[in-house]
This record gives structure tokens, C-alpha cells and sequence, in this order.
């Protein structure tokens, strides 16, 4: 098969393919002209890619993914290893995700977001911590609270 073919196959663009030819992730047949050739077999590891990337894991953990899937005589152990370790960082970008969300909620909503040019969004981002001047207005919107 040729690039394009297998592109189409497993949704993977065909610069995406090169890459993972050149940095040793799959190694095609050439022919005399120099045109790849994929077989079946490099689908099924193009595809394997596909979805390891999908799910996060970096270049060198589908590395070390596609080594064990083709060890035959791999232990599963090896393959939970590296993804409890890829899950762990999930987590831990889940964490640090709700935790700037949190935080830029919380500068949301103590913005007025009116013709003042007071705001804490931007007195937060600059590292500072302008005492907000409390008017009639906030007054009014601090007892309707």
C-alpha cells in the first residue's frame, strides 16, 4: 500500500506517517523507485499508534508501547506499568486544570466587568493586589447578594 492509502485507513495524515517512519516507530518496505510500502501489518501498527496518541501517551511511551506489543513474550505487568504512570499524569493535569479553573472562576466573578477600569482579573495576572474601592453601586450589588 502507499501512503495515501494508509493514511486513509487509519486516519493518520501522511506527514504524521513520515515521521513516525523517521523517527523509527515503523519501518516500511521501499521499492526500487523509493515509494513506501506498507503492508497490513504496518496498518495495524500505524492504527496501534493512532490510538495511543489519542489517549496521550508521548512518543516514547508508543515507543516502549509498540516494543511490547510486539514482544510476544512481554509480561501485561510491563504494559499496566507505563499506563498507570500515563493515568497518574492525567490526573495530575486534571488536578492542575480545576485548579486554574477554580482560580479564574473565581477572578470572574469578582469582576464587574462594567466601564470601570478597576479589575481584579488583570491586578491577578499582573501579580498585584489592588484593594478593590467598594462604590454605592458594589454596595448595592454586595446586599442583593
Amino acid at each position: 500500500m502507499k501512503i495515501a492509502e494508509v493514511a486513509s485507513q487509519t486516519g493518520l495524515p501522511a506527514k504524521t506517517i513520515r515521521y513516525y517512519e523517521e523517527i523509527g516507530l515503523i519501518h516500511p518496505d521501499r521499492h526500487a523507485n523509493g515509494y513506501r510500502d506498507f503492508s497490513e501489518s504496518h496498518l495495524h501498527k500505524l492504527a496501534f499508534l493512532g490510538r495511543a496518541r489519542s489517549l496521550g501517551f508521548s512518543i516514547e511511551e508508543c515507543r516502549a508501547l509498540m516494543a511490547l506489543y510486539e514482544d510476544r513474550d512481554r509480561a501485561s505487568a510491563d504494559v499496566k506499568v507505563i499506563a498507570q504512570e500515563h493515568l497518574g499524569a492525567i490526573d495530575s493535569k486534571i488536578s492542575e486544570l480545576q485548579a486554574m479553573r477554580q482560580t479564574l472562576a473565581h477572578l470572574v466573578s469578582c469582576c464587574a466587568g462594567d466601564d470601570r477600569p478597576n479589575c481584579p482579573i488583570l491586578a491577578d495576572l499582573a501579580g498585584t493586589t489592588t484593594p478593590m474601592r467598594t462604590t454605592s453601586h458594589d454596595k448595592e450589588k454586595l446586599s442583593a447578594a
